[in-house]
C-alpha cells in the first residue's frame, strides 16, 4: 500500500497516534479498541516497509519516516476537512433557487412530498411551489415551461419528455354512494360497468385504456358526465347521480362514511412518471431534485 491510497481513516488513526503519543489515549479519542488500533497501526508499518514509531516504556516517538507522514498525514485531512466543509457550505448556504413540480392527484403524490421533504432539509434555502392538477392540465404546464418537473398518471404520452416510471402502482376502480345497491359488492367487472350511470376523464388515454379493459366500444357505456378532479365530483356520487371512475389514490380524501371505492376486476393498474421536457435547460435545482427521485428508484 502507498501513501497516495491510504485509506483517510488509516490516516487519520496514524496522526492521533503521533500527536497525543500513547496508543491508550488515541484509542479513546478515536472511540476504538486499543488491540484494533495497535493492529492498524502495526500493519501500516508492514505495508510501507518501515518502523514509524520507536516505542519507549510509556511513549511512542516519531522515526524519521514517521515524521515525514505525519506532515504528509496534516497535509491530506486538512485538505479532506476543507473539502467537507466546502461542501456542506455549498449544500446548507450557497445553492438556492426555486423548484416549480406539478402533480397529479394519486398515491405518489405522497412520493412527490416525501422527496421533496428530503430535498427542502438538505437544501433549506431552496423554495418550491406545486400545482396539483389533472395530468393533461399539468402536461400543458410543462410543455410551457410554466414548471420544472410533473408527477404525471399513465396511460399518458410521454414521448416528448424525459421521465422515470415510479414504482407505486395505482388502482382504477368506481367511487360510488355507501347507500347505493352497488356498495355491496367489493369488485366490479366489465359486465357490471355496462348499465352504471358513469363519470370519467375526458382524456383520450383512459377511454382507450378503458375500452381495452372493457372488452366492448366505449359507446356501449352510459357516460353521463366528465371530470377532471374527484374534488367536484363528489357530491354528485353521493347523491348517486352516477358512480365516477378514478384511481384509488385520488379518492383517498373521500368521506369514507359516505362513499366507497371498489376497485375494477380484472384488476387494473398503471404507475406514474416523472416527467421534465427535453431539451430543456433545467435549473441547479430542478437537476438536484429530479437526481433525488433518479437514486431513490432508477435500477
Amino acid at each position: 500500500m502507498g501513501v497516495l491510497i491510504m485509506e483517510m481513516r488509516l490516516l487519520r488513526y496514524f496522526w492521533t497516534v503521533a500527536e497525543v503519543g500513547t496508543i491508550t489515549q488515541a484509542a479513546e479519542q478515536l472511540h476504538v479498541t486499543q488491540p484494533t488500533l495497535s493492529r492498524q497501526i502495526k500493519n501500516l508499518e508492514t505495508d510501507l516497509g518501515t518502523p514509524l514509531f520507536t516505542r519507549n516504556k510509556n511513549h511512542l516517538a516519531l522515526t524519521q519516516a514517521g515524521l515525514f507522514l505525519k506532515t504528509r498525514a496534516e497535509e491530506i485531512l486538512e485538505l479532506d476537512q476543507q473539502t467537507e466543509q466546502a461542501f456542506i457550505d455549498e449544500k446548507n448556504q450557497l445553492f438556492s433557487g426555486t423548484i416549480h413540480i406539478g402533480c397529479v392527484e394519486a398515491d405518489n403524490s405522497d412520493t412527490m412530498a416525501m422527496i421533496l421533504e428530503e430535498f427542502i432539509r438538505d437544501y433549506p434555502q431552496v423554495k418550491f411551489t406545486v400545482v396539483t392538477r389533472t395530468s393533461s392540465y399539468v402536461s400543458d404546464l410543462l410543455d410551457k415551461g410554466i414548471i420544472d418537473v410533473a408527477i404525471l398518471l399513465k396511460p399518458i404520452d410521454t414521448q416528448k419528455y424525459e421521465s422515470l416510471t415510479l414504482p407505486r402502482t395505482e388502482r382504477w376502480g368506481l367511487l360510488v354512494s355507501k347507500d347505493a345497491f352497488l356498495a355491496q359488492k367489493d369488485l366490479i367487472t366489465p359486465n357490471d360497468l355496462l348499465d352504471l350511470p358513469l363519470i370519467m376523464s375526458r382524456r383520450s388515454e383512459v377511454s382507450t385504456m378503458l375500452e381495452k379493459w372493457l372488452g366492448h366500444p366505449l359507446s356501449e357505456l352510459n357516460v353521463i358526465g366528465y371530470f377532471n378532479l374527484h374534488f367536484n365530483i363528489e357530491p354528485l356520487v353521493e347523491r348517486q347521480i352516477g358512480v365516477a371512475l378514478g384511481i384509488e389514490g385520488a379518492m383517498s380524501a373521500a368521506d369514507h362514511d359516505l362513499l366507497k371505492f371498489i376497485p375494477l376486476d380484472p384488476e387494473l393498474k398503471t404507475n406514474c412518471v416523472l416527467a421534465w421536457a427535453r431539451n430543456r435547460n433545467l435549473s441547479p435545482v430542478a437537476s438536484k431534485y429530479i437526481r433525488r427521485f433518479k437514486d431513490a428508484f432508477q435500477n
